[in-house]
């Protein structure tokens, strides 16, 4: 019998490590498979109901008018030496200014950041890009070129390209996650860090092993493992399920937010209702699963954490221990009212937030 406290021998461990991945990859694709099951389900009510309307698909032609809104900014492109791809991205403020560089989320694009485009020009070079994969930004085919590495590379090569060394990164969902990555990998190109409801890669994948009622509400990290079925149940009832994400009372801006208009909502459907242009977003998930958890964890620059607390799809308990991975000052604010989609949600006082926090730094250093 081994002594208390031994080291297993090599080959024990190598067991080990293979029963632990195989239960993981078996956790994988048994949810995937009920989640699968779930909207099969709801596919089969949908046409029981309304057989007309359920594979109704309209491609918007023309993107509406606040999409060319001059007050946001100027659409602009850079095309990355390594990867080849073309990126598009909305840039508000002179040249030469402190680079701020926003990353959307999931399903959204630049247009997701107009309220802080208007806000930050005044003294930052404000940048909101589109991903990889999504808008007007290229798609490679294959989902190996959505992993993690990939997305991290993507900033630091834009960041580059726009001819800066160093900015202040602010990321809202997926974009967090990314956000939180590109801190831990390239602390040096990171001056100041925000991201809005997405904790610590590290907490999201710890605490959603232990938490089944986090797990459940992170079914659709599962789901969009299957290839094609997601896009397609999208698209279901004219992008049915993408409105309700933004408009539902489970899902969407709250009484108290700023909810969506008519033509905000439309430049969504124009974007999403192009064919193929929910594949390169699914992508992104399709490969999380072999790329965490991480080797690395600590970040070391200043850090705002922005969290609504209505948030459908992020257990709020999750910011608070995301403090435990910031080497350095870190402020966490959490708005009762507030949804997921926080910054279009709450414009107003995300701005405020951000403001605060990035003067509160610049006397910091000062003193």
């Amino acid at each position: 019998m081994a002594r208390p406290g031994a080291t297993c021998p090599p080959p024990a461990r190598r067991v080990m490590v293979a029963a632990r991945a195989l239960l993981f990859w078996a956790l994988v694709y048994s949810y995937c498979g009920v989640c699968a099951c779930i909207a099969g389900l709801r596919l089969l009510w949908s046409i029981g109901r309304r057989p007309g309307e359920t594979f109704r698909w309209v491609v918007r032609e023309n993107p509406p008018a606040c999409l060319n809104d001059p007050s946001l900014g100027t659409h602009c492109y850079v095309r990355i030496k390594d990867s080849g791809l073309r990126f598009h991205y909305v840039a508000a403020g002179e040249r030469g200014k402190p680079l701020m560089l926003l990353l959307h989320g999931f399903p959204e694009f630049w247009y997701s950041w107009r309220h802080q485009l208007r806000e930050f020009k005044s003294e930052y070079r404000v940048v909101a890009l589109d991903l990889r994969g999504y808008g007007e930004t290229d798609a490679p085919p294959h989902k190996e070129n959505y992993k993690l590495d990939c997305l991290i590379a993507d900033i630091k090569d834009i960041l580059e390209s726009l001819g800066y060394n160093k900015c202040v990164l602010i990321g809202h969902d997926w974009g967090g996650m990314i956000a939180w990555l590109v801190a831990i990998c390239y602390p040096e190109m990171v001056t100041k860090l925000i991201v809005v409801n997405f904790p610590h890669p590290s907490v999201f994948t710890e605490y959603i092993l232990r938490h089944p009622s986090q797990l459940i509400k992170s079914g659709y990290y599962f789901f969009f493992q299957m290839p094609w079925f997601p896009e397609f149940m999208f698209t279901l009832n004219d992008f049915k399920v993408l409105k309700n994400l933004f408009t539902s009372q489970a899902t969407g801006i709250g009484r108290k937010g700023c909810r969506l208009t008519a033509e905000d909502i439309e430049a969504y459907l124009y974007v999403f209702s192009q064919p193929g242009a929910l594949t390169g977003p699914i992508n992104h998930y399709r490969t999380i699963f072999s790329c965490l958890p991480l080797q690395h964890h600590e970040v070391i620059m200043p850090t705002l954490l922005l969290w609504g607390e209505r948030d459908a799809f992020m257990e709020v308990e999750m910011a608070e221990i995301t403090r435990i991975y910031v080497k350095n000052h870190f402020r966490l604010t959490i708005l009762s009212e507030a949804s997921h989609w926080l910054q279009q949600d709450q414009p107003d006082i995300v701005n405020k937030l951000i403001w605060t926090f990035l003067k509160e730094e610049t006397k910091r250093k000062r003193e």
